[in-house]
């Protein structure tokens, strides 16, 4: 029974795997594809002239630029080559079909086929893709997108560098405005140091599961596998909510909106981590398996897929990189030492239900034996009183006769 449990939830996480897969491509596809991590720290200055109403910040790690425009007014990104590339008003946002940069800001890397009808210096072609006063766009004027760190960089790479300062014109009605912003490369962590940290922590984690589990010892041990992975869950379930604000969304139901079609398995696994936490805090019985099951999700699809900020120096989060890197290595550790935890404690049991038939049929062997050599006294003990019975008559006749004779 064990091994089909642990098939079954083998097959669970393959499945995930390939729907996080499947779902995730689409929403790529269409410049959501918000990095885990850079070593580019991309700033605004805001706009200038400064104008009420026209506001500009940076999300999604520096991958994406969000302007809103609460002026009344219609307001224009200029392309790259000078041509309308976006326009955004009262009457919602809209794309210049003509403008080469529709085509190369629909993914970060910037590697889309321009299309024939692209054309700089053709009339503008208006297509509505957005209600609202707010446009979100990938530009390659403040990102680097070279293969390679700048030369700076290579030279000196401990230290900080201001790769370059940007701009982005904008056109409010006849007048020029410019977007202003920096560039700035920031020397990545030592990963090493974050891996050795993890795990050495999912290591102490998963000895809990060498505690024998029918001891008083091993509950408390079960107790505390719960409350570890209700920790890791609501960070599980933290995190993907502050990508989702690093992301641009606004208010509970942006948020809730983002969650559901991006960051679904890393809420779902959280939530499920924190359900089978308090489930082993019960100390129910059957809580091996559960906790086994959710630490493995809650380590491949929360922790795992967020590992990248070990290794790079801003996070797609609105805190600090250093809490950012603190609340992924606690997922890993919390889930995959409950996963490590929990096989051990569903093995021991294995092994355990393996000798206690083993135990039986040395008892019913022993009671047949007893039983074989009790019939055996019974049956001698029969023979011996047929005997005794068959001999009685011989003694009595010599001394029927002898009366007789006398």
């Amino acid at each position: 029974m064990i091994r089909t449990l642990l098939t079954r939830a083998a097959v669970v996480v393959a499945a995930a795997g390939a729907a996080t897969v499947l779902t995730a491509a689409p929403a790529a596809a269409h410049g959501a594809d918000a990095p885990d991590g850079t070593d580019y720290r991309t700033t605004t200055t805001g706009v200038a002239p400064a104008r009420p109403g026209l506001e500009v910040r940076v999300v999604e790690a520096g991958a994406r630029l969000e302007l809103t425009n609460r002026t009344g007014r219609a307001v224009e990104v200029i392309g790259y080559s000078g041509e309308p590339y976006l326009r955004v008003g009262p009457d919602g946002v809209f794309e210049n079909s003509r403008s080469p940069a529709t085509y190369l800001n629909r993914t970060l890397a910037g590697d889309t086929a321009l299309p024939a009808e692209a054309d700089p210096a053709a009339p503008p072609s208006w297509r509505r893709v957005a209600d609202g006063p707010t446009v979100r766009w990938h530009d390659q004027r403040a990102l680097w997108q070279e293969s390679g760190p700048p030369a700076a960089v290579r030279a000196a790479p401990d230290r900080e560098h201001r790769v370059r300062d940007w701009t982005v014109p904008l056109r409010d009605g006849a007048d020029p405005v410019v977007i202003g912003g920096t560039l700035d490369w920031v020397p990545p962590p030592d990963a090493y140091t974050w891996w050795t940290v993890t795990i050495v922590g999912l290591l102490a984690v998963g000895a809990l599961g060498l505690v024998a589990a029918a001891s008083a010892t091993g509950g408390r041990a079960l107790s505390a596998l719960g409350a570890l992975l209700v920790v890791g869950g609501a960070v599980a379930v933290v995190y993907p909510v502050g990508r989702e604000l690093d992301a641009g969304a606004q208010g509970v139901g942006g948020v809730v909106l983002g969650l559901l079609s991006g960051q679904i398995w890393s809420l779902l696994t959280g939530l499920g981590a924190i359900a089978a936490g308090w489930y082993a805090l019960a100390r129910r019985t059957a809580a091996d398996f559960p906790v086994a099951l959710a630490g493995a999700c809650l380590a491949l699809f929360a922790g795992a897929s967020n590992a990248a900020v070990f290794a790079r120096s801003i996070a797609p989060v609105p805190w600090s990189p250093e809490i950012a890197r603190v609340m992924v290595a606690t997922v890993l550790i919390t889930g995959a030492g409950a996963t490590a935890a929990g096989v051990l404690r569903l093995h021991a049991a294995s092994r355990a239900a393996a000798r206690t038939p083993r135990v039986e049929d040395a008892g019913d062997r022993g009671a047949t034996d007893r039983g074989a050599a009790d019939r055996g006294a019974a049956d001698r003990g029969a023979a011996d009183r047929g005997a005794t019975d068959r001999g009685a008559p011989g003694r009595g006749a010599p001394g029927r006769g002898a009366t007789a004779a006398g």
